[in-house]
């Protein structure tokens, strides 16, 4: 079973968030974002939050997760981002699933159809190395992705000597930099880890920004 795009679902998505996110400047990444997870007719969408500031972001992903009929889960750091997150989608006119705790142990609980992550936390490549997927395989968006040399570091390169591959990425120059990715449909749920032992090898990297090239070992 595989992911199946939808494109009059994503068209709609798409012109909800554009009237939901009118108060937001650069609501670009939120429209694209909320487009693909309605296109792909996401039933878990989760994201991860460092504070309780309601983003345009989120808003999309609310609107998404009403076209298809799934769930939207935050997961945010502590009591008070909670409440203030609830309080700010309330007022927006949107409900969400909120989850207390750091989000690479939060993400193991959960079969993911669609994550996306921040980043501005150093921690991202973690939580995508924790996270696990369904059958349908999942789709993974970094905002800000090119905000520093952290980011940069493809999701491409968080598979590598995994069970788990990417059928394709693209970087957008959205925002502050927007890299999204498809993972390949699995046979089962599992996380994108191996029990394997992995071989070393050269790495070559370029940093989006600079240009400037990076090699190293894995």
């Amino acid at each position: 079973m595989k992911l199946v795009w939808s494109p009059e679902i994503a068209a709609k998505a798409l012109v909800d968030t554009v009237k939901f996110c009118k108060v937001f400047k650069g609501s670009s990444v939120a429209e694209i974002v909320s487009a693909m997870a309605a296109g792909w007719n996401a039933k878990l969408i989760v994201e991860t939050c460092s504070n309780g500031d309601v983003t345009a972001t989120s808003i999309g992903l609310a609107v998404a997760r009403i076209h298809t009929c799934g769930r939207h889960v935050c997961i945010v750091p502590d009591e008070d981002s909670k409440a203030a997150y609830t309080a700010a989608m309330q007022k927006a006119g949107m409900t969400v699933e909120i989850i207390v705790g750091e989000p690479e142990a939060a993400v193991k609980g959960l079969i993911i159809d669609f994550l996306v992550v921040d980043g501005r936390n150093k921690n991202f490549g973690r939580i995508i190395k924790e996270a696990k997927f369904g059958i349908r395989g999942a789709v993974l968006v970094c905002k800000n992705a090119g905000v520093n040399l952290a980011a940069d570091l493809t999701f491409r390169s968080l598979f590598e000597g995994g069970s788990r591959r990417i059928v394709r990425s693209v970087f957008l120059p959205v925002g502050k930099g927007l890299e999204i990715a498809h993972v390949a449909a699995g046979e089962n749920g599992s996380g994108s880890g191996s029990g394997k032992v992995k071989k070393s090898r050269w790495v070559r990297r370029v940093d989006r920004r600079s240009g400037e090239e990076f090699v190293f070992r894995k």
